[in-house]
């Protein structure tokens, strides 16, 4: 796990010095993700420049310095991430010819996999998460690669006559002809969404390279060629997807339990390599649980895992973590923290994610890392099981709400829907209270108004696809000035089976888990130093369960079906029976209260008017309705609140 940034001029009237002091700059501005070692390569006739920094975990030697030159002296690589079968494809390297390794790193493997097989073939042959800039010297040509599911950034562009490129934001802006322009439409996507999707960035001019995609940049047949490379995939999930279809498992429920058991533990078995301390979160949910479960089972010793707990019982899930842990013989590690610890880190958000990012669980990831840090260098994960084995409440509030409006006709849903938010929520409350007792059970619990109104959201969406996307969706009509809305994926054509659900967890796995939850972990992790890894996303894993019936993944009503029948082997099912919590923390209530002050600041109209990026009324009018108890707007308020601590900390 590293850090590594590099840029291309195209005047060549850099100089070796100062290309050497550009690029060095520009590394040191990662020092986070590689505070072991560092390097620098620099190619005044051709314009680049190389800048690395390395945190060992696999072959700790100088041999894993980087940049790395191949053994031919053609290719160089700045790489960041963890090939896990590189052990394999060294031995199957050998097989075809002997050779003679310098060092016991997957980076050389990955060097001489390139050399033996071609860029393309070699990088489909890599399991594992991994961003990586490849110079071929001998075409002087650029290649920046991104792993299949987009755990490993790599961001992109072009400023003036300089190509830059690196693992975040703050190389490219550590270049001196960097302009750091605001792209007003991507703010839109960030109050939609909570988070900026690829390709775009926070700046105009620069984007995030999709998962599953190549760039190639040619630097010897001048820049307009160069302008206009565009990426490449090497890898689709919709052509996993239709694959899995077109050949689905056919097997009995114990062979889908015994491959899925398999799966797992050979993707565990791979990520548990490293040449340092190795860890695991632990939420005491389904996902981690299983990861652990098959962790502890391998390891043959007390693995060590790492949980946050809240004081506010609806959140907090540190108990049931710690009976799991109990019963798998772990050695665990468990940290309640305060409102007051939790201000400390939002002053840090700016820095560690570059780019405004507003899931506010950023927070309790950001604490629980830097306390396995404390312990380990790396940790596993259980990221990516409810994308993969339907776990997520949504998909199922989804299909709910569908199934029960799709038969009235649109004209009248939609009058529906303007008759309901032409009465406040507040008259609402009253209403539901006065008729309580014939009204159905779901609509008479608290904020019944508030709910009314959030369905009056839903009703007149034309198709499932756009009721998902707006149940997903949190500002519904941003209000930034002078901005458009981009496309994204999700904005494009269904992928093909006519099966909501399959839908939903694509669009997920496509959009929601690479620039949402991956993103998130990431920029955490890496903010202390921390190595993460996710088993779920193993690829080979990824096409078995694509290939699954949906019956194996719920069945009865119970969601995660399989994964449980793994999980069930280990744990007993008294200790993970109950209801899904997910990775959140209070915001709703601390910016009621502990947090009030400091988003009042952030949110003063006459602040918003001056920097002239939003609109102040519907903000302060959602601000006042969550002060007042009337409506629950942290989400809202959360997307805006981070812009604009992340604007005041630009310089």
């Amino acid at each position: 796990m590293c850090g590594f940034s590099g840029l291309i001029d195209f005047s060549r009237q850099t100089g070796a010095t100062e290309l050497s002091a550009i690029i060095t700059r520009m590394s040191n501005a990662l020092a986070h993700r590689g505070p072991d070692d560092s390097g620098e390569w620099v190619d005044p006739a051709a314009g680049i420049a190389l800048g690395h920094r390395r945190l060992s975990i696999v072959d700790l030697s100088p041999e894993g310095h980087q940049p790395m030159s191949s053994i031919c002296g053609r290719y160089l690589i700045n790489f960041n991430g963890e090939i896990y079968n590189y052990g394999d494809i060294r031995d199957e390297l050998d097989r075809e010819s002997k050779r003679i390794w310098h060092g016991r790193s997957d980076t050389e493997v990955m060097l001489e996999a390139i050399r033996q097989w071609g860029l393309e073939k070699a990088v489909q042959r890599f399991s594992g998460m991994f961003a990586f800039a490849l110079w071929d010297r001998e075409l002087r040509l650029l290649s920046l690669v991104r792993d299949r599911l987009g755990e490993k950034p790599l961001y992109y562009g072009w400023q003036g006559k300089t190509f830059l490129f690196g693992s975040e934001l703050k190389a490219l802006k550590a270049h001196p002809d960097f302009q750091g322009e605001i792209n007003r439409d991507a703010v839109t996507l960030l109050l939609r969404h909570n988070c900026i999707p690829s390709p775009y960035s926070i700046y105009k001019g620069i984007y995030k390279l999709p998962p599953g995609t190549w760039l190639e940049v040619p630097s010897g047949n001048g820049m307009d060629v160069a302008q206009s490379a565009t990426p490449h995939p090497y890898w689709s999930l919709r052509d996993v997807v239709h694959a899995g279809y077109a050949r689905p498992f056919s097997g009995t429920d114990t062979e889908a339990v015994q491959e899925m058991e398999a799966l797992l533990g050979n993707a565990i078995r791979g990520q548990r390599v490293a040449d340092v301390p190795l860890g695991a979160f632990l939420s005491g949910g389904v996902d981690s649980s299983a990861v652990v479960a098959l962790m502890q089972q391998q390891a043959g010793r007390s693995v060590k895992t790492f949980t946050i707990g809240f004081q506010e019982s609806r959140y907090n899930e540190a108990e049931d973590a710690k009976k799991v842990a109990r019963h798998l013989g772990t050695e665990h590690f468990e940290l309640y923290f305060s409102p007051q610890e939790a201000m400390g880190v939002i002053s840090k958000l700016p820095a560690l994610y570059d780019e405004p990012f507003s899931d506010s669980s950023q927070i309790p990831t950001f604490i629980v890392a830097q306390m396995a840090r404390q312990h380990v260098t790396a940790s596993l994960s259980g990221d990516g099981g409810d994308e993969l084995f339907c776990g997520y409440n949504r998909y199922f509030q989804t299909c709910k709400i569908w199934n029960k409006i799709r038969a009235i006709p649109l004209p009248l849903r939609g009058l529906m829907a303007r008759i309901i938010r032409s009465v406040s929520p507040q008259r609402l409350d009253q209403v539901v209270a006065a008729l309580s007792s014939v009204m159905p059970g779901e609509l008479t619990v608290g904020m019944a108004g508030d709910k009314l109104h959030k369905l009056a959201e839903l009703l007149d969406k034309k198709s499932s696809d756009e009721l998902y996307q707006g149940l997903m969706s949190h500002w519904k009509s941003p209000t930034v000035l002078n901005a458009d809305e981009p496309t994204i994926i999700v904005d494009q054509p269904k992928w093909g089976p006519n099966d909501l659900m399959s839908e939903m967890m694509y669009q997920d796995i496509m959009t929601y888990l690479p620039n949402d939850i991956l993103a998130k972990t990431d920029r955490a992790a890496m903010g202390v130093s921390l190595e993460t890894r996710m088993p779920f996303l193993d690829h080979n894993l990824i096409e078995f369960a694509w290939r699954l019936p949906f019956s194996f993944k719920v069945r009865n009503g119970q969601t995660k079906w399989i994964l449980r029948q793994v999980l069930y082997k280990y744990v007993p099912k008294e200790l993970i029976e109950r209801p899904k919590m997910g990775f959140e923390m209070p915001i709703d209530i601390w910016l009621r209260i502990h947090l009030r002050d400091w988003a009042e600041a952030l949110l003063d109209e006459n602040r918003l008017r001056q920097e002239g990026f939003f609109k102040p009324e519907p903000i302060r009018e959602k601000w006042a309705e969550h002060l007042s108890g009337k409506r629950n707007w942290q989400h809202h308020l959360w997307d805006v609140l981070m812009f604009q601590l992340w604007l005041e900390n630009q310089v």
